[in-house]
């Protein structure tokens, strides 16, 4: 049991480390678009499925109340917690269009639509994606793997080089926290 603690943290920080030196650049990049974003009255959109659900609430929630310091709420809003619209929207019309859909409805021109799918390749989150780029929405994804199809479709994409889920995960949190505290800095 020890050993296998001891490599499930080893493999953790690994990841992270890889993680660290492919996306630098576009963590910096993801920084700016979204306080650029945010400095416009502008809002950002997050979504996923699973795991990624629950990491788009927790970035939200990151947003509207505070990450480290007190300063004004952030408008940002996760398309997974309406459990009404995800439910009317995949019976009437199917689950592949339960983000589009909502981003349709919300989303704004210049908000920051950002999908989150371990392996790149989930058709709802892509639909997402799709929609707000026609709409003229800034997008940013997570992904894992090789970036999958959501990875090429993005302004900005972080993958995480692993095909581990759970190590992509937090690595996902790793890179999620990182830019809250940093647009976060750049408000009072």
């Amino acid at each position: 049991m020890k050993t296998t603690i001891e490599h499930i943290f080893k493999e953790s920080i690994r990841v992270k480390e890889a993680t660290l030196s492919k996306n630098l650049d576009e963590m910096m990049a993801a920084v700016k678009l979204v306080t650029d974003a945010l400095k416009k009255n502008r809002k950002v959109i997050l979504f996923g499925n699973g795991g990624s659900a629950a990491d788009s609430q927790h970035i939200a929630a990151e947003f509207i109340g505070r990450f480290q310091k007190e300063r004004k709420a952030l408008p940002a809003v996760a398309l997974t917690t309406d459990t009404s619209a995800l439910t009317a929207l995949g019976n009437d019309y199917g689950f592949n269009v339960i983000f589009s859909r909502q981003i349709e409805g919300l989303g704004q021109k210049g908000d920051v639509a950002w999908g989150i799918s371990t392996s790149g390749n989930s058709p709802n989150v892509i639909e997402g994606i799709k929609k707000a780029k026609q709409m003229g929405l800034k997008t940013l994804s997570l992904t894992g793997c090789h970036g999958g199809k959501l990875a090429r479709l993005t302004d900005i994409s972080l993958i995480v080089p692993s095909s581990v889920t759970a190590r992509i995960q937090e690595s996902h949190l790793c890179i999620a926290h990182a830019i809250c505290e940093l647009v976060e800095n750049q408000f009072s």
